[in-house]
């Protein structure tokens, strides 16, 4: 029996856009997708957002198949910073993308098909691989956009005839998208501009996007009529009784020798916050160490004290090394704000400061450090010039980096 328990595999899954074994409380942004994929016509396109570890990959990737059920295309990828550089290095993306579900559709042309393809007027059939969505963009005439539309609605020319509704272009890590005036580039514009042209026209592509909090704000500066062309669904932490969920089904679905007792599963709801990924990341160390003592014989037992430390190291340290010296002494007065896990105003924290330490923040100051904390990831200003940590539970470990310095 202790053997056979050794080789129990760990349901808990708490890898970067890993889905976990069960899907706890995400029906409600499920049923958001479904009524949009309702849309003949385009009016609202999605934005999935929230904090890092609120599931925001996993949802995107339960929503292809959903998609896919009702008859629409599924195309897209992670935006990383290399895609953003250039107006025509987004086209790629995109044409890249489509090239994987278009290659085998073939294109009529009759009247004049792109430079390389046939005679003026002569009826030819043209695969839609990559190579002819670039010939395509190419010989477009005008700027980036209008070659990207006639990409566009020429794959929707082929697409129709296969009896499909439209095509979701589903891209993560959106926030990774900016213009760039001083070159003169301004990709996330081209992609609004593009879409919404192409939507008008009533070619039913729908982008879903998937990002930080700072995504909405930044399509918003990027083109002011985004923020009525985008439906915002934000990801939240789970509720008691979904966190519960997300900790006892993996348990009941696999083949385990025990199950987490009402008190275990109190602590790690505590020690998770009803974050989804550190829910799974508590849930596999307590697993493991359950099965490693089990097998030797001994009653099973964890000290969340510890995996708390193995917490800190594997996900908060890296995020904690990118903060100077005195942007932690800042970081340490906001985590203990009243309010430090919702938003927090400028003015708070000069005051915090007056009463804290010896050497007080300026207003100026603050706003310096704060804009160079959102560059590094540790914060984020919402559309309301309130700030938010951007990573979740970030007060908590910078309370306990504070007490384990004597701070």
């Amino acid at each position: 029996m202790l053997e056979e328990t050794a080789t129990v595999e760990n349901p808990f899954r708490p890898g970067a856009g890993h889905k976990p074994p069960y899907l706890a409380g995400r029906k409600e942004e499920e049923q958001e997708f479904r009524n949009l994929l309702k849309q003949t016509t385009i009016l609202e396109n999605m934005v999935l957002t929230g904090l890092r570890g609120v599931g925001k990959t996993v949802l995107l990737d339960t929503l292809k198949p959903i998609a896919i059920s009702a008859d629409w295309i599924w195309v897209g990828d992670d935006l990383s910073e290399t895609t953003s550089i250039s107006e025509e290095n987004i086209a790629i993306r995109i044409m890249a993308d489509l090239a994987t579900v278009t290659s085998g559709m073939v294109s009529l042309s009759v009247d004049t098909p792109p430079k390389g393809f046939g005679k003026t007027g002569e009826k030819i059939e043209i695969k839609l691989n990559y190579e002819t969505l670039v010939t395509i963009y190419q010989q477009t005439p005008g700027i980036s956009s209008d070659k990207l539309k006639a990409v566009l609605e020429t794959v929707w020319d082929c697409v129709k005839n296969e009896g499909k509704r439209g095509i979701i272009f589903a891209y993560d890590e959106a926030q990774n998208l900016a213009d760039h005036q001083a070159k003169d580039q301004y990709p996330l514009s081209l992609l609004l501009d593009v879409f919404q042209s192409i939507q008008k026209k009533g070619v039913p592509f729908m982008l879903v996007l998937t990002g930080l909090p700072t995504l909405f704000p930044k399509l918003v500066e990027a083109r002011t009529f985004a923020e009525r062309m985008f439906r915002v669904v934000t990801l939240e932490k789970l509720n008691k009784k979904d966190s519960n969920d997300a900790i006892v089904k993996p348990t009941e679905k696999a083949e385990c020798p025990f199950r987490f007792n009402e008190q275990t599963v109190e602590k790690i709801y505590k020690t998770s916050g009803g974050y989804p990924y550190f829910i799974q990341f508590v849930c596999r160390e307590v697993f493991d160490v359950w099965i490693q003592k089990h097998t030797s014989g001994q009653e099973p037992s964890v000290n969340m004290n510890d995996i708390l430390k193995k917490l800190d190291t594997n996900f908060f340290s890296g995020r904690w090394a990118k903060a100077t010296d005195r942007q932690r002494e800042l970081l340490k007065l906001i985590a203990n704000l009243p309010n430090c896990e919702s938003e927090f105003t400028v003015q708070e924290v000069v005051e915090k400061s007056k009463q804290s330490t010896e050497k007080s923040f300026s207003p100026s100051h603050v706003n310096q450090m704060l804009s160079s904390l959102c560059d590094a990831g540790l914060v984020y200003k919402n559309r309301y010039g309130k700030y938010s940590f951007a990573v979740p539970l970030f007060s908590g470990f910078i309370k306990r980096q504070s007490e384990k310095l004597g701070t």
